[in-house]
């Protein structure tokens, strides 16, 4: 199996990483501007919360948390957040790249595997958005939370293992 972006010639490879980590630096930073609005008693970590909350009362009591203010950044927040995906996705699984360079063996193979996995994330991560658009907008009804939990979980859970993958290129010698 190929990485999915080995097709990207090698000379743009860095400055494309360094690119997309910027922006995504930078997408994550204005994110972290809106938080303050949505972290609340029952969302003490704002969105986070939101997204993981994984049934009915729990995102309702949430969503009645909120005023009207906090619902808007809430719902803006899912919808810049389909900006953020590819641009995330394109920075790690481009770190993915670079960190496999030059590997062999289990260590290139998992790296592989875990650049597709970034851009699983992404739409683990859309998923997720659109079952909390939906609790939003409509409620907290069942299954909704439930599946912006399991996709947001899903999400964490490859993007932090791509990321600890990308690390350890660093320490893998071959």
């Amino acid at each position: 199996m190929r990485h999915p972006l080995e097709f990207v010639p090698e000379h743009l490879r860095r400055p494309l990483f360094f690119t997309f980590f910027a922006m995504t630096i930078l997408i994550f930073g204005i994110f972290n501007q809106s938080e303050q609005y949505l972290q609340t008693s029952a969302a003490p970590n704002g969105i986070v919360s939101f997204e993981l909350a994984g049934n009915v009362e729990t995102s309702q009591s949430i969503l009645d948390a909120w005023n009207p203010e906090a619902r808007l950044v809430a719902a803006f927040g899912l919808g810049f957040d389909f900006l953020f995906m590819p641009v995330y996705a394109l920075a790690l699984s481009l770190g993915l790249l670079l960190a496999l360079s030059g590997k062999t063996g289990t260590y290139r193979h998992f790296a592989v595997w875990m650049g597709w996995g970034v851009f699983v994330a992404a739409l683990f991560d859309s998923m997720e958005n659109y079952a909390l658009w939906c609790v939003l907008t409509g409620g907290a009804l069942s299954p909704y939370p439930q599946i912006a939990a399991f996709c947001a979980v899903t999400k964490f859970t490859l993007l932090i293992v791509g990321l600890i993958t990308a690390l350890a290129g660093r320490l893998v010698k071959s």
